[in-house]
């Protein structure tokens, strides 16, 4: 009986010490960015539902800490909370400059990038967009914006002010191509005549979960703990079907 009592004492000391080393506000703080659909959208009422909505919901479960979701437009927005401490956790392409201010978990999905250009465009595939003549469009601060400001070497960036805007912000101007979500790419051209996507992809994004860098190991060896618990108990796969989320896969 003692022993049991040891045991139960023990678990719920380091549930504690994992909640104030992960939230020590009290209330985990989970950003969500709504800029892309795969992994968040709002629903009828305006709230905000999806994959990492469920993840965040889980976490704070597990902690046994109330939640505040904090709904932003854009992976700038999520960055710069994070980084700053406003937000305990966030969701997150992995990239070596983000890397900076925030401590990535392994990654729990992976999704695609691709391309998207006029329909009379002459451009025939992805290894034709990197010419000194383009100017490709992408969501500022977005993870396609990181990647493709390292990758091409002539083709020039040119960003809009949040992903879900890339489109619009495409068609209202003369630019070459717009990247973006492959999936969101896709929604945006089925209400938009005269376009299409490049057939594959440019790049293929690792999803993570993330923390301030300034947090103590033992908060990050938490929040790492739970991505890899969530991947092999078959939760990502799980809210990947419930919310209807095609073309991204859990994470190896």
């Amino acid at each position: 009986m003692n022993q049991s009592l040891n045991v139960l004492s023990t678990g719920l000391m380091g549930i504690a010490l994992s909640a104030s080393a992960l939230a020590p506000t009290g209330s985990l703080r989970a950003v969500i960015n709504l800029g892309n659909p795969i992994l968040a959208r709002k629903d009828a009422q305006g709230a905000p539902v999806g994959v990492s909505v469920d993840l965040a919901q889980a976490l704070a479960a597990q902690l046994k800490l109330p939640l505040t979701l904090i709904p932003v437009n854009s992976a700038s927005q999520s960055v710069e909370l994070v980084t700053q401490e406003k937000a305990d956790v966030g969701f997150f392409a992995i990239d070596p400059v983000r890397g900076q201010g925030i401590a990535f978990t392994s990654a729990y999905v992976q999704i695609e990038g691709s391309y998207l250009v006029r329909q009379d465009s002459p451009l025939k595939g992805n290894d034709e967009v990197d010419r000194a003549t383009h100017r490709v469009v992408v969501g500022k601060g977005s993870a396609y914006d990181l990647f493709l400001t390292r990758e091409l070497k002539q083709a020039q960036l040119v960003r809009a002010p949040t992903s879900p805007e890339v489109v619009s912000f495409f068609m209202a101007g003369t630019c070459d191509v717009a990247a973006g979500v492959k999936q969101q790419l896709e929604f945006d051209a089925r209400s938009t005549p005269g376009v299409r996507l490049l057939p594959g992809r440019f790049m293929v994004i690792d999803q993570a979960m993330g923390l301030p860098k300034s947090r103590p190991a033992s908060a990050h060896d938490v929040l790492s703990r739970f991505v890899t618990d969530m991947k092999a108990s078959g939760f990502v796969a799980a809210a990947l079907k419930r919310h209807q989320i095609e073309g991204a896969a859990v994470a190896p």
